[in-house]
């Protein structure tokens, strides 16, 4: 069940291929996404020093917990095997792609990040997706309103 999506995403980048990482995460923190407090819009999957690291979102504070220190912003480490960190690594060095955080997800007891390897689109790139998806709707639409005359 996904608790915080990054919508933005999908509209900026081309998707192709997604994995799912854990997070280190503080109590308070944890508890603040399970409510679904949080923000993935503008952040990013950096990998430094062969570990990847979520840098920039915002999980806001817990009400009922002690935030005298607290940071929204903290950069949160991910969870990988090794294997995963390696294919990552190559497909960003080789192909230029970009790590995206997609959605924060609760997965039994645990809260995972799923990251996406994308390709940033350009502005008439997303123009034409746009112009697809409503040419998508008008058809069904059209083919719904020719079933009901049936």
């Amino acid at each position: 069940m996904a608790l915080i999506v990054n919508r933005k995403a999908r509209a900026d980048y081309e998707i192709e291929d997604t994995l799912v990482a854990g997070l280190v995460l503080t109590g308070p923190e944890v508890k603040s996404v399970r409510l679904g407090h949080g923000s993935l819009t503008g952040s990013f999957v950096k990998i430094i020093d062969n570990e990847a690291f979520l840098i920039g979102a915002q999980i806001s504070p817990y009400a009922y917990a002690d935030n005298s220190e607290y940071d929204v912003t903290r950069t949160g480490k991910l969870l990988l095997k090794r294997s995963q960190l390696d294919k990552l690594i190559g497909l960003i060095n080789q192909q230029k792609r970009t790590l995206v955080p997609l959605a924060l997800k609760v997965m039994g007891r645990t809260i995972k990040l799923e990251i996406a390897v994308g390709r940033g689109k350009k502005k008439h790139e997303k123009r034409e997706t746009l112009k697809k998806r409503k040419q998508k709707r008008d058809l069904a639409k059209d083919f719904k309103a020719k079933l009901k005359g049936f």
